[in-house]
């Protein structure tokens, strides 16, 4: 009689074991899945961490660090009344990601049809893939790519909207006024950069390239 009753305390605790487990799981699921939100409509969480080491309350608080990447092998810590918890887990995410629609040469500028995007495992990919398409807009290939490649964004950099030597407009705005002059700029700049420029009395001032090509300094 002993004997049984052991075995039904043992089974029922290890029943309770696995439904919190079960419950930690689904919980990590919904976090990773509303941080994921527009980049990943599929996620899978498994946790690594031995059970007997996971957090004892029914509803830890989940964090990350604000710079930790949100897939793949990672910490998670779970806090339970102040006790702390860290947990290893994997973060399966599927999504849409940047690939090459066909051959470009190093060098070029890409055009509507140099892109396209492709579902797959994003925890899968190589680092810093792109995976909003608007990105590639307006953007120079730093290498040669094939068809099918998924396109990091070191491979490319945005179309100079101002070179160096040449001529452009700078206006130079505070509160209630503003002032234009024109110079030369000294390096290359894409739109949202810094671009530096000698004015014609010498001075060489430094602001942001806008869409007109105007270097924008805000006093």
């Amino acid at each position: 009689m002993n004997t049984l009753k052991g075995g039904l305390a043992a089974t029922l605790l290890f029943l309770s074991a696995f439904a919190q487990a079960a419950n930690l799981q689904s919980q990590l699921t919904s976090f990773f899945a509303q941080r994921l939100a527009g980049f990943s409509d599929e996620v899978v969480v498994n946790i690594r961490t031995p059970q007997n080491l996971l957090p004892s309350c029914e509803q830890p608080a989940l964090s990350v660090l604000g710079n930790a990447k949100l897939w793949g092998n990672l910490n998670v810590l779970a806090n339970c009344a102040d006790v702390k918890r860290y947990l290893q887990v994997e973060v399966q995410a599927t999504g849409n990601y940047v690939v090459a629609a066909q051959s470009v040469a190093r060098g070029s500028l890409l055009q509507p049809g140099s892109v396209t995007l492709k579902r797959g495992r994003l925890d899968q990919l190589p680092p810093r893939t792109m995976l909003d398409i608007t990105q590639a807009q307006d953007a120079v290939s730093l290498r040669d790519l094939t068809p099918g490649q998924a396109i990091q964004l070191s491979m490319l950099r945005q179309a100079w909207r101002v070179k160096a030597g040449q001529r452009v407009q700078v206006v130079a705005s505070g509160d209630g006024f503003s002032v234009n002059g024109e110079g030369q700029a000294l390096n290359n700049a894409a739109v949202a950069q810094n671009a530096r420029v000698r004015m014609a009395s010498g001075q060489i001032v430094s602001g942001t390239v806008n869409a007109d090509g105007n270097i924008l300094i805000n006093l």
